[in-house]
């Protein structure tokens, strides 16, 4: 990491907790290679601080943050400006501070997740997505999937959930195809579709819960599909075990990490880091 000095550049992280957070890692090890004295820093704030915290970062010199959970909401009344895919999704997950002060606010989730389903040659026009869970990461990636065309299947827990998901969509984009579904539904609709694309946008799996997944042991996954986990901790999810025990490509969410961090690092240093560089940081934490 390069020194940090009068000249450092400052971008970081909020969210509560964010010790967890692999950012930093990836962030620091993109400026270095570039040569850039920018740092990248975890931010505790408390969900009682975030409009103080957030007011503070042009006070503070800070030239920009990626928002993490339970911020991602609350963030949006603090802005000065959103761009329209973050005000579709309902969430900002990159904040940027305008010479001027001024904050705009971001999501990169949705064209990260594009970016490595296209790094993978993973199809999706016209394609069914089932896409598990209707909670901010299920936004973001259901939004992604309905603007690049696909079928989506939206199933949760909670129905009314996934239908205002779905009612947030319509209105920004009248031709989705979209549908609803309650989670129990799932062997019903998993089994009319041919080579779905299945997303986890739960946190089942997710470390310290390993052993579980969002898709039953008796139900077989369909013939040819692909499995995108949006979980990348740990690296090779129960569902991926799954999808690979059905003979189907299966697939972490690092890439997508990678990707929406990439799209941020640009949008705050104008310069395009080295997704290679990033991942490489994310694989030796992950290992």
């Amino acid at each position: 990491m390069n020194p940090i000095n009068g000249k450092t550049q400052l971008i970081g992280l909020i969210g509560w907790p964010v010790a967890h957070s692999f950012s930093p890692a990836m962030h620091n090890a993109a400026a270095q290679a570039l040569g850039l004295n920018w740092a990248y820093v975890p931010l505790p704030v408390k969900p009682e601080n975030v409009a103080t915290a957030v007011s503070a970062l042009s006070a503070l010199g800070i030239r920009g943050v990626n928002v993490t959970v339970p911020h991602k909401q609350a963030v949006m009344p603090l802005l000065d400006e959103i761009e329209p895919g973050a005000q579709v999704i309902g969430a900002v997950n990159t904040i940027v501070v305008g010479e001027n002060g001024r904050l705009s606010g971001h999501n990169t989730d949705w064209s990260g997740f594009l970016a490595d389903l296209e790094a993978h040659d993973i199809a999706i026009a016209n394609r069914d997505c089932l896409l598990l869970g209707a909670g901010g990461s299920a936004r973001a990636v259901a939004y992604g999937l309905a603007k690049s065309g696909a079928r989506v299947h939206v199933l949760a827990r909670r129905i009314a959930q996934a239908e205002a998901l779905l009612a947030d969509l319509r209105a920004q984009l009248p031709a989705a195809q979209l549908t609803s579904h309650p989670l129990a539904e799932l062997r019903q609709v998993a089994g009319q579709r041919h080579a779905p694309l299945i997303i986890n946008s739960t946190p089942l799996g997710m470390t310290p819960n390993e052993e579980s997944s969002p898709w039953p042991n008796n139900l077989p996954i369909p013939v040819d599909a692909t499995v995108y986990d949006l979980v990348y901790n740990p690296g090779h999810t129960r569902l991926m075990q799954q999808a690979e025990a059905a003979g189907c490509r299966a697939y972490n969410g690092l890439g997508m990490l990678v990707q929406q961090g990439a799209q941020a690092f640009a949008l705050w240093t104008g310069q395009q880091p080295d997704t290679a560089v990033m991942a490489t940081a994310l694989q030796q934490l992950n290992a």
